[in-house]
């Protein structure tokens, strides 16, 4: 029992404690409370004391600014007026000072216009006095002012001629004297510098044979391979009682040489009939034309000339195959180069462009039985299409006198080619004119329509002609024969008689796969 009652007691006391406790700590937070409630209504009211006080300096600070820039806009306002003022006062200055040129400068016109008519009637009077003294020494001197002139010329050249044409008659020939020792001195040390081989050119090539059979091998079966021969490469081949030997005649070294290695070709091979020939001209056609390139190649080697077209190589190459009075091209414009270059050295004239116009000098050669005109036109307008300088066009152009030279370098080329060409044993006439008029043969049967080609065989004795056959019939053939002899008899002055031979030929090719 007395448990019980503790534990009641205790919990009695608990109850009563909590609501105490409870009493207590409500009081103390209402408190708090009323304090906070205190605080914040201070705050509040310092808060609108302070922005009431920002306010009011806000609303000064305003007004110092505004009065601020109202006193600065009328200050610039002010300054501005007065800059205006100023621009004014001065523009009216200007014109002032305008209005004041002006009237002196009409003042001076005024007196220049008087001036003037002063200055005119002044020369009408001067001329007037000149008229009549004139007139009045024609009259004492019985000369007029044309003949006074004329009368003191004759006299003053009377005077001077004796003694001008002694002074130049002595200038001439001191002149003469020292330019003749030095060109001679010149040209003797160029020569002497340049020393040269000459091999006149023929018209003939020997290719020897393994035995005489080959000979009726090459002719074969009723003369097709000899007649296949000669009309593809143009020459004619003289197969007689030389000993294991062909020769083969042309005026044409391109065409003889052609000739040459297909035959020297089809003997090595020893397979000889008509489609054999056709291809083996056509490989040697190959090689010459690569012989053509690596000539041209050395020709600019040997005379170190940079810069030279490949077009303008390949036809310094071809002029290997041309002559010039038994002259080979090739070797002479070589020549002429390094005698040209030479000459230039001693002048002091310039030696690069000197010998690269002796090299070229005579380019026009290498086609000029393809193309009408002289070589010289054609040279030129070689040069000029592959973009050569004007100094060596004009060189070109004036190394025959077409033209007169006017460039130190045309006249030594000038005399590099006759130095050249007159060399003992260079050139010789007759094999030139034997050319000429094999190349006239074939250009008069050219010139008739129906024309394949044409070639003068037999040392010009014989001109074979090959017509194209679906524009020439054989009825025509006849006709056609006729007038070509009948043109030929009129245009050119031969010996003995030409054996005009047409040839027309049809072809057909196929294949069996």
């Amino acid at each position: 029992m007395p448990t019980v009652l503790w534990i009641v007691l205790i919990l009695v006391c608990a109850v009563v404690g909590f609501f105490l406790g409870f009493t207590y700590r409500k009081k103390v937070a209402e408190r708090e409370i009323a304090s906070a409630e205190e605080e914040a209504k201070r705050i509040i009211n310092e808060s609108i004391k302070s922005a009431e006080s920002k306010k009011r300096e806000a609303l000064l600070e305003a007004k110092e600014e505004i009065h601020k820039s109202r006193s600065e806009f009328e200050r610039e306002e002010k300054a501005r007026r007065a800059e205006v003022q100023k621009q004014e006062r001065r523009l009216q200055q200007k014109e002032e000072s305008l209005d004041r040129k002006t009237d002196a400068i009409e003042k001076k016109s005024e007196t220049l216009n008087n001036k003037i008519a002063a200055v005119e009637a002044q020369q009408q009077e001067v001329a007037l006095v000149k008229k009549s003294q004139l007139e009045m020494l024609e009259k004492i001197s019985g000369f007029s002012v044309e003949e006074a002139k004329a009368y003191i010329i004759d006299s003053v050249r009377d005077d001077v001629t004796h003694e001008m044409a002694v002074k130049i008659k002595e200038i001439e020939a001191q002149a003469k004297e020292e330019a003749d020792d030095r060109a001679r001195r010149i040209i003797t040390t160029a020569i002497q510098r340049c020393a040269a081989d000459h091999t006149s050119e023929i018209t003939v090539s020997v290719v020897p044979l393994p035995n005489d059979e080959m000979k009726g091998r090459i002719i074969g079966r009723e003369g097709r391979n000899i007649r296949s021969i000669e009309t593809l490469t143009g020459c004619d081949l003289i197969i007689d009682d030389t000993p294991e030997a062909i020769t083969v005649s042309s005026f044409d070294p391109v065409r003889r040489e052609v000739a040459r290695l297909a035959l020297e070709k089809l003997i090595a091979d020893g397979r000889i009939h008509p489609a054999r020939i056709e291809e083996m001209v056509s490989k040697a056609q190959k090689e010459v034309n690569a012989t053509i390139k690596a000539e041209g190649e050395r020709a600019v080697f040997e005379t170190n000339i940079h810069g030279l077209h490949p077009e303008l190589v390949k036809l310094l190459g071809r002029m290997k195959y041309r002559t010039s009075y038994g002259q080979n091209v090739l070797n002479h414009s070589i020549e002429v180069s390094h005698i040209a270059g030479l000459l230039a050295s001693e002048l002091g004239a310039d030696v690069a462009t000197a010998k690269r116009a002796g090299l070229l000098h005579d380019i026009g050669k290498a086609i000029d039985h393809e193309v009408e005109g002289s070589h010289v036109t054609i040279g030129v307008d070689l040069a000029r299409k592959y973009k050569e300088s004007e100094a060596v066009i004009h060189a070109i152009e004036a190394h025959h006198g077409d033209v007169e030279p006017r460039t130190l370098v045309a006249c030594l080329v000038q005399a590099a080619d006759a130095i050249s060409a007159s060399r003992p044993g260079a050139r010789r006439e007759n094999i030139e004119n034997y050319v000429k008029r094999l190349e006239k043969l074939e250009e008069v049967s050219k010139s008739f329509p129906g024309i394949a080609s044409s070639y003068a065989i037999q040392a010009g004795r014989e001109i074979r002609i090959m017509v194209e056959p679906e524009k020439v019939s054989e009825d025509q053939m006849v006709l056609l024969a006729r007038d070509i002899a009948k043109k030929i008899e009129e245009e050119l002055t031969y010996p003995g008689q030409i054996k005009v031979h047409l040839l027309r030929e049809t072809k057909a090719i196929d294949y069996a796969k």
